[in-house]
């Protein structure tokens, strides 16, 4: 089996900052950015592969079996899918953040979200105190995002 666009992200080397190292510097900025059209790159080469897979695989099995099978591996594949295509919106936010100069602050505090998280979830936009926040507002039923 072929790794994923995730498994993928999740090996690629963290930042490294040098003591003292200004904040969100074109270096940091460089980093965040090749990570985000890697990933980009990886989830667009997975659509096409399902495209693939769908065109080739769209005979009729006779058994009900085999038919029930490959619908249900179909719709697991367009959900992922669905996933992914919101996914690529927020890594296209993520990019123009970068170049509007808003990368890595808090779109709530405007607090440092800090180089670990966005190695852990690059299109992170909350610290995590602030998302924890939302989130229990959300599950209040206070917040709807």
């Amino acid at each position: 089996m072929a790794i994923t666009a995730q498994q993928y992200l999740e090996n690629l080397p963290n930042y490294e900052a040098a003591e003292g190292e200004e904040y969100m510097n074109d270096k940091q900025l460089e980093h965040f950015k090749n990570k985000l059209v890697t990933w980009k790159k990886l989830i667009m080469e997975e659509v096409d592969l399902t495209i693939e897979h769908m065109k080739r695989d769209t005979e009729n099995p006779a058994d009900p079996a085999d038919r029930a099978t490959l619908e249900e591996e179909f719709a697991l594949e367009l959900r992922t899918r669905d996933r992914e295509r919101k996914l690529l919106k927020k890594i296209e936010k993520s990019l123009r953040d970068i170049e509007t100069g808003e990368y890595g602050f808090c779109k709530v505090t405007g607090e440092e979200i800090g180089l670990a998280r966005l190695d852990a979830r690059p299109t992170a936009d909350m610290t995590i105190e602030a998302k924890e926040r939302q989130e229990l507002l959300e599950k209040q039923g206070v917040f709807n995002n």
